[in-house]
Parts: C-alpha cells; sequence; structure tokens
C-alpha cells in the first residue's frame, strides 16, 4: 500500500509510488535508455511504473474511440514498458484531487490510474486528460531498490503535469535540469557516450 515502509537489508523504506524514476547515464538497458518512469504501485511485493517519454504514432483515438477526445496532446499511445506490451494502462489528471472516485485510483495528488472499462462520458466533468500506455515497467522484490543503489535510476519528485506534457521526448532533460546543480548538467550527457 502506499505510503507503508518496507524492510530492506534491515531498514525500512519508504513507498516510491508517485516518484519519477528518471534513467541515469549509468543505466545499461536499452528498454530504459534516458527513459522518466512514473511509479503507480511500490510495495513490498515490487513496483510498478509507466515510462512517461515514448510515444507511438498510433492515436488513441483508433485505439479506444471513447477515450479520444480526453487524450492530452500528443493523443496517441505510450510505450509503458516492456512488460505485457498487450494491456493497457490509463493515467489520469483530474480537475482536483480526487479520493474516491469509481474506476480511479489515486497515486498522488490529482494523478492516478483509471479503468478503462468505465463509461468516460460520466468521468468528462471530472478528468483534465488522460494518458494511454501499452505495457508497463515491473520490478520484483528488492529489485528496484537495488537498481537504485547502483546508480541506473534517480528518484526524483514528480510535479502533476510530468505525465502529460506536450513533448515528451524533452521530459528526460526538463526534470533533470529542475533539479539544478550536479544533477541539470547530467541533462547535457552525450547520448551516444557509454559510462564503464
Amino acid at each position: 500500500m502506499q505510503g507503508e515502509g518496507q524492510a530492506i537489508g534491515g531498514q525500512a523504506t519508504e513507498s516510491m509510488t508517485g516518484k519519477l524514476l528518471v534513467a541515469t547515464p549509468a543505466l545499461k538497458d536499452p528498454n530504459f535508455d534516458r527513459t522518466v518512469v512514473l511509479l503507480v504501485a511500490h510495495e513490498p511485493g515490487g513496483a510498478l511504473g509507466v515510462v512517461l517519454n515514448r510515444a507511438t504514432e498510433v492515436p488513441v483515438a483508433d485505439v479506444l474511440r471513447e477515450w479520444g477526445d480526453l487524450a492530452r496532446h500528443p493523443a496517441v499511445l505510450f510505450e509503458g514498458g516492456p512488460v505485457q506490451p498487450d494491456s493497457a494502462i490509463c493515467l489520469a489528471r483530474m480537475r482536483q484531487p480526487v479520493r474516491r472516485l469509481k474506476g480511479f485510483h489515486q497515486v498522488s495528488g490529482a494523478v492516478g490510474t483509471l479503468d478503462l472499462s468505465v463509461d468516460p462520458h460520466r468521468l468528462r466533468e471530472n478528468v483534465q486528460s488522460i494518458r494511454v500506455f501499452a505495457g508497463y515497467a515491473g520490478w520484483g522484490t528488492g529489485q528496484l531498490e537495488q537498481e537504485v543503489e547502483d546508480g541506473s535510476w534517480f528518484v526524483l519528485e514528480a510535479l502533476p503535469g510530468d505525465a502529460f506534457v506536450e513533448r515528451p521526448d524533452d521530459l528526460w532533460p526538463m526534470v533533470l535540469r529542475r533539479q539544478g546543480g550536479m544533477m541539470a548538467a547530467v541533462a547535457h550527457f552525450p547520448p551516444d557516450v557509454a559510462l564503464n
């Protein structure tokens, strides 16, 4: 559950649900090169997130007709991650923070996951925008914590608009630059240089 601590190496850690995972240049997995992942769940059994900056060319309306007009520009499907690419996860930004709304599961503030089997017309007055992800990123027990410890990910605070930016290709450097200092310098790291 969100907010519950978990024991890692004998120490309790806070849930990272709602945080951004920003790939460091040291991350070797090409599935996550220069990605920004929003963690939608982080529990003792593992973690689940969606990659925010991998847009496809497929319009949401072509796949989920009734949801197309709620999709934020660019109104296309996103590659949410390498796990179950045939499944869909929908993120929604509500007009105001909502804790109880059928089909909505709060991740952080006004952002959460939305059940695509719910009638979108019933949600129209509450939903500011959605983004639909094909697949997701998943980690088993302790796997994400180990990757963070190994320097593969920066764990950063998310802003409500991060999942809905109009230029998703710019998200990785944008998130790093707003951190300031040395982390801002990482935003200028050449993409074709590998760290040993």
